[in-house]
């Protein structure tokens, strides 16, 4: 099973006999307080024009708990996210497919967290939004109750000894961009740098300029030359749990298999008693 869609392949399904349940998560990593701007509204967004039969998620209160000292997006409760998957119209026996605005952060959180939580077919839409040629709806459809519920997968979870742990024993890739890995600027956390033993892989190096996957061989290349193979154990972490999620779902269009640590660099240095490299070298 492909972990990736196209709008071709989706626009077909769609007026299929058994049609996925469609997730529209549009969300975007804002700096808007900060800079003075409006903050961005994934569900006017939604109101305005969504693929027809879309549901709209909200990430930060359905696919995320409140921030604290797990990070910015820790997991959810899983009771809450199954009702909200269940009120979206997700049922284990039928396939979901998730887009978003087309970075592909927020829809690779809900499939990850899906996947994680026992789903057996969740797929993303290839450039998201963006690349949907079909028409587009403004009703809000009230789909009929799903029966999804969640069984989480504890080898698909890292927590923070995990992925310290990890960053000697296999690969721990840092997706966020490189000059945060280098601790060069921190718009956002406690500080900057990474996890000792981190690799940089920028999610933004998985995308081609239209905004789809890179194909299965060139994203094998790419996460090659960073030490990744199916022979070791791979993590991914980011600022929150959201744009590695992005990394994982790369990852298994190339094949390999990789856990996710939620908390990220914002729940990592939160705490002053953890290690912090900085620089182009992992250590």
């Amino acid at each position: 099973m492909t972990a990736i869609i196209s709008a071709t392949e989706l626009a077909h399904e769609i007026d299929g006999e058994a049609p996925p349940v469609l997730l529209d998560v549009r969300w975007r990593l804002s700096l808007a307080k900060a800079a003075g701007e409006p903050e961005f509204d994934g569900r006017a967004e939604y109101a305005a024009g969504h693929i027809p039969g879309a549901v709209f998620v909200d990430l930060d209160r359905e696919l995320a708990a409140a921030p604290g000292e797990r990070g910015r997006h820790p997991l959810p409760d899983l009771a809450e996210f199954g009702a909200a998957m269940r009120r979206a119209g997700v049922s284990a026996s039928r396939p979901v497919v998730v887009y978003d605005g087309g970075v592909g952060w927020a829809a690779a959180r809900a499939w990850w967290l899906l996947r994680w939580t026992g789903h057996p077919d969740v797929r993303v839409l290839d450039g998201g939004l963006p690349a949907w040629r079909g028409p587009l709806s403004t009703g809000t459809p009230v789909p009929a109750e799903g029966d999804f519920r969640p069984e989480p997968d504890p080898a698909g979870l890292l927590d923070a000894d995990r992925a310290a742990a990890l960053a000697g024993s296999g690969v721990l890739l840092d997706a966020r961009a490189g000059e945060r890995y280098r601790g060069e600027v921190e718009p956002i956390d406690r500080v900057g740098g990474h996890i000792p033993g981190a690799v940089s892989a920028p999610t933004t190096e998985n995308v081609g300029p239209d905004g789809r996957f890179l194909s299965a061989a060139d994203l094998r290349d790419r996460f090659k030359a960073l030490g990744v193979s199916t022979d070791v154990p791979v993590g991914v972490y980011c600022g929150s749990g959201v744009s590695a999620a992005q990394e994982v779902l790369a990852l298994a269009v190339a094949g390999i298999p990789a856990a996710l640590y939620v908390g990220s660099w914002s729940e990592w240095s939160s705490d002053p008693s953890r290690p912090v490299a900085v620089g182009p070298d992992p250590r």
